[in-house]
């Protein structure tokens, strides 16, 4: 007698249905995690570019542009934290996003990052 090997139908829609909600989550996640990223690279290169004499309204000029170029919406220059350690000029931000999944539930996400890299 042969022993069958597979998987069971019950077996196929359970991991069927695990796939789909992770699938959800990551394509619902994705735009805001990239955001994000764009939000990290800008205020480097905000930072890269300023003289050592960078007034704060210039930092936060410089990342409107960079912001309207990406197409960021999370976070604007206001938001953005700018101080002064030693002779390097720091940028960091927080916010939160809040991402509805399904029905009612929904995904809370504290994003911040530094432009110092911590």
């Amino acid at each position: 007698m042969h022993k069958q090997k597979g998987v069971s139908l019950s077996g196929l829609m359970v991991w069927g249905f695990i796939l789909a909600m992770v699938s959800l989550v990551l394509i619902k996640i994705a735009p805001s995690a990239i955001e994000f990223y764009k939000i990290r690279k800008d205020i480097k290169a905000v930072v890269q570019n300023a003289g050592p004499n960078a007034t704060v309204p210039e930092l936060r000029n410089s990342f409107g542009k960079y912001a309207e170029i990406d197409h960021i919406s999370d976070i604007r220059p206001a938001d953005l934290d700018i101080a002064k350690e030693g002779n390097q000029i720091v940028i960091s931000f927080a916010y939160e996003k809040k991402i509805t999944l399904f029905g009612p539930v929904s995904l809370l996400i504290d994003y911040h990052a530094s432009s110092n890299g911590q």
